[in-house]
């Protein structure tokens, strides 16, 4: 990732007195013209960081403002370690394994074991446990393209199954709830789109370069809009899907029906998701009211039950 590029660049310029744009850009394996970009984004950071012309020449750290290895503190090198650690779980490469080297470079040998504790203290693992095979391959020639600012084509199944050939501009690689998504501008709908990566298709990066728009990080935050849509309906269900039915509310609109089930103030917005999510529950869930959302819960158990009654 970009960020963990810069914080190895940082690192290697603290390390060394100068060092040419070129072989930044092959110790990091990406264009000179991507170190120089990278080079602007420390600048504006507050790093100020001089070029040097002819033979010898390079970047460096103007030496006044040479940072000394003390200035990071325990928790300083902790929260950076865990982080990089964590995101190298998914996003592999060798950036990611020279930031680590570098930064584990700074601490200090009697503070080894304790920042080694810290960082073993949170584990975050965001590799699936089993599912579609492509996200991690993917994930990897998203970040190359984002990095050379090369266009991606694929094929995308949309809502209800519509399937289309996009080429994207890529922009950014976004985790959410789980899911890995990439954020573009999209050529066949003229407009910045939010893809899902589970949903892709023969992805290729294609040898076309593009210049970066300005353009507006997406909207990821719908609580508000969320909470405006949803409507409470009274569910009971049996215990045994209690953990379940916990992932889409607090235990606070739990209230005991019997020694096996719950009477449960289910947060609904009518759409097929929450239909089918209701309908995951099976026979372990049975909608009270209101009246036409349990007559429309019916009516969708009748229509599962003649395909399998053919």
């Amino acid at each position: 990732m970009k960020v963990d590029r810069l914080v190895s660049i940082i690192m290697t310029l603290l390390d060394k007195k100068r060092i040419g744009a070129q072989e930044l850009a092959d110790m990091f394996e990406v264009s000179p013209r991507t170190i120089y970009r990278d080079i602007d984004a420390i600048n504006m950071a507050g790093v100020p960081i001089r070029s040097i012309s002819g033979v010898g020449g390079g970047f460096e750290i103007m030496p006044e403002y040479k940072i000394d290895k003390n200035v990071f503190s325990t928790a300083d090198l902790s929260a950076i370690l865990m982080g990089l650690s964590n995101l190298s779980n998914m996003v592999r490469g060798d950036e990611l394994v020279n930031a680590l080297a570098k930064v584990k470079s700074f601490i200090p040998a009697d503070k080894a074991n304790d920042i080694e504790i810290k960082i073993n203290q949170i584990c975050v693992d965001l590799s699936p446990w089993s599912g579609n095979k492509n996200i991690q391959p993917y994930l990897q020639m998203i970040k190359a393209a984002l990095e050379d600012y090369k266009l991606l084509s694929f094929e995308y199944i949309a809502h209800h199954g519509n399937r289309s050939v996009r080429t994207v501009e890529p922009y950014q690689l976004v985790l959410k709830s789980g899911h890995w998504y990439f954020y573009g501008y999209c050529y066949n709908r003229s407009d910045y789109r939010l893809f899902r990566l589970s949903r892709m298709s023969d992805l290729q990066i294609k040898q076309e370069t593009f210049i970066s728009r300005d353009y507006q990080k997406p909207i990821l935050d719908f609580e508000e809009i969320i909470e405006t849509m949803q409507t409470e309906i009274k569910i009971r269900i049996h215990k045994s899907v209690l953990d379940r039915v916990l992932e889409f509310c607090t235990y606070d609109h739990f209230f005991p029906d019997d020694d096996e089930h719950y009477i449960v103030n289910f947060p609904f917005i009518e759409n097929e998701y929450y239909y089918d999510v209701l309908l995951s529950f099976g026979d372990k869930c049975e909608c009270l009211e209101p009246l036409y959302i349990r007559a429309k819960m019916k009516q969708k158990i009748y229509d599962i039950a003649a395909i399998y009654s053919n």
